[in-house]
């Protein structure tokens, strides 16, 4: 859903009363000052992606165990006439080197990126720099910083200085309903502003933390209010006014690519990482599988534990770890997928469901 050209006048209510639902929420996805929340975002997003591995593998396992216990075939007699556990296991040795083979593909697609010719970088390098030099032109800083969660922090703290000073220039505005919609909007500006420094002052880069506080900045929808005041209000304002509208929206318009650079930085960091772990993985999780495959039968462990088999014991155990490499696969890839999905759009675009009844009425 876009909200490039809504019908004019709205969103004028909601506007002037503070009411409206921020960029890039699902309702129940943010909190009063912009930032995202909900159980569901901070299970595809915040929980460590080890800690979640490890509660859907505890979860299959608890399921695997107490299928058990429910007054199907024993398990023991259905190895017994398999003879043995090949029919179980077998499969898991090719998915897991085919697997293995697929991290290899996807690290070449990492590095290809990475790879050029001399003029090739030297042009990225350029771009970066003409990059750095806009935003310190526009935000009055000398130097931006090189960290990414430091470059975000000035970034957003030029976004609040520009608001500040509309907030400035609207003291002497005699038309109190257009001075209460341009302050209702600073307010919001400057509060989501400050939230966000307060969070991106400890992060580094590496973790999600850069890209989580990068989303909790609603610049679309900042950009959007922000030409909808001038749009309506345009003859009005005042040729300052109107100036520092400008201003606003032109440092917000650097935040987009800036959010998109590290944000396309943060998915080559990650995809490194899930590479690097299932290659880890898959080594012990191919010799548990040759284990269970030549040494276990039907005469392996006799007797109970807990009440419960325990060859269903060691079978439940060796099929979470059969399936552990693409568990891992699956939540890094779950975050990744929800980052891009929520950052499909640039710019005063919104694709989120819950603008649609404000911007379209």
């Amino acid at each position: 859903m876009s909200d490039s050209d809504p019908a004019d006048g709205a969103s004028d209510e909601k506007l002037q009363t503070g009411e409206r639902k921020r960029d890039g929420s699902d309702g129940d996805d943010e909190d009063g000052s912009g930032r995202l929340r909900g159980p569901r975002l901070w299970l595809l997003l915040r929980l460590n992606r080890w800690a979640f591995t490890g509660g859907i593998l505890g979860i299959v396992f608890v399921v695997l165990v107490g299928t058990s216990q429910i007054g199907l075939t024993p398990l023991r007699l259905i190895v017994e006439n398999q003879d043995g556990l090949e029919f179980l296991f077998s499969a898991f040795i090719g998915a897991i080197i085919t697997g293995t083979s697929i991290v290899v593909t996807i690290n070449q697609l990492v590095l290809s990126q990475e790879l050029g010719a001399v003029g090739q970088q030297r042009n990225r390098m350029q771009e970066a720099m003409s990059f750095r030099q806009d935003v310190e032109s526009t935000i009055d800083e000398g130097a931006s910083p090189p960290e990414p969660a430091a470059f975000l922090f000035e970034l957003v703290e030029g976004v609040q200085k520009r608001a500040n000073e509309l907030e400035a220039e609207m003291e002497d505005e005699h038309d109190e309903e257009l001075r209460a919609t341009v302050l209702d909007y600073v307010e919001d500006t400057t509060g989501n502003a400050e939230t966000v420094k307060d969070d991106l002052t400890e992060a580094q880069f590496g973790t999600f933390e850069v890209v989580w506080n990068a989303l909790n900045f609603n610049y679309s929808r900042k950009i959007y209010d922000a030409r909808k005041i001038r749009a309506d209000h345009g003859g009005a304002l005042s040729d300052g006014a109107n100036e520092k509208i400008d201003h606003v929206i032109e440092t917000l318009q650097l935040f987009g690519p800036a959010r998109e650079h590290f944000k396309t930085l943060y998915f080559q960091w990650e995809l490194i990482n899930l590479s690097r772990a299932l290659l880890y993985i898959s080594v012990p999780a191919l010799t548990a599988m040759a284990i269970l495959i030549m040494y276990i039968d039907g005469t392996a462990l006799p007797g109970t534990t807990l009440g419960v088999d325990n060859l269903v014991w060691l079978t439940s155990l060796g099929f979470v770890i059969g399936i552990s490499p693409f568990v891992v696969f699956i939540t890094y890839i779950l975050r990744i997928a929800t980052v891009a999905k929520r950052t499909l759009a640039m710019g005063p675009f919104i694709l989120r469901e819950s603008e649609r009844d404000e911007d379209l009425g």
